[in-house]
């Protein structure tokens, strides 16, 4: 199977660019942060409060993660409940990234993970994919660009949705976002040795596809 890894910070355009190089290239394409946000949507639903290492292990040691497509479309549900129309919000990418920092919920996804990777040719995307989930990836590429940049691009899809919030605080976000995903013990955002860096700050969006798509085929070709 040939594997293609894209890490990067938050509001980098990862999932959307997973997609379109999946679709250029014919393969299937696992967008890991969907698992780990349908997770935080249901640790918040539980109501358990801080989480803790004994908390979060009984907690995903009791939970079930199913992941599927529908058309394409990754599905998440966990024990039967789909979370992906409600996952993205402030709240939940925060829980999320503190719940990430533990190591029996990271271990369960990594199962997925390489499960995934064992069965297709496949674009699978996080922020620790080519360095701790597929470290022998065919290709790695890391997906980067100015915080002030990806704030802009993030406070437009919150305006798709109509969720009123402001730019300051978005920054203030994704700042927050960026140092807990470099700083948590376990598996940190980090560029890997062997990975490509693409700057998207001065790119549109099919620049960078275009862009990502022909190193992509350099590579495997």
């Amino acid at each position: 199977m040939i594997n293609i890894t894209i890490d990067g910070h938050g509001g980098s355009g990862k999932s959307t660019i997973a997609r379109a190089i999946a679709e250029k290239l014919n393969f299937k394409v696992l967008n890991t942060g969907l698992i780990y946000r349908s997770i935080a949507c249901r640790y918040l639903e539980e109501k358990l409060g801080e989480p803790t290492d004994d908390i979060v292990e009984k907690f995903i040691n009791n939970i079930k993660i199913e992941v599927f497509f529908e058309n394409d479309n990754q599905i998440v549900l966990i024990d039967g409940k789909n979370y992906c129309d409600i996952y993205r919000n402030e709240e939940i990418s925060q829980l999320t990234s503190n719940l990430s920092k533990f190591q029996s919920l990271r271990q369960k996804v990594l199962i997925i993970e390489r499960t995934f990777a064992e069965k297709y040719d496949c674009v699978m995307e996080g922020r620790s994919i080519g360095s701790v989930a597929l470290p022998n990836a065919d290709v790695k590429l890391f997906l980067t660009a100015s915080v002030e940049v990806r704030a802009k691009r993030r406070l437009e899809q919150f305006k798709e949705k109509n969720i009123d919030i402001s730019f300051k605080q978005v920054l203030k976000d994704l700042k927050e976002r960026d140092y807990n995903d470099e700083h948590r013990p376990i598996a940190p955002l980090i560029i890997s040795p062997d990975s490509i860096i693409v700057d998207s700050s001065c790119m549109t969006l099919q620049e960078t596809i275009d862009y990502c798509v022909n190193l992509i085929k350099d590579k495997i070709n």
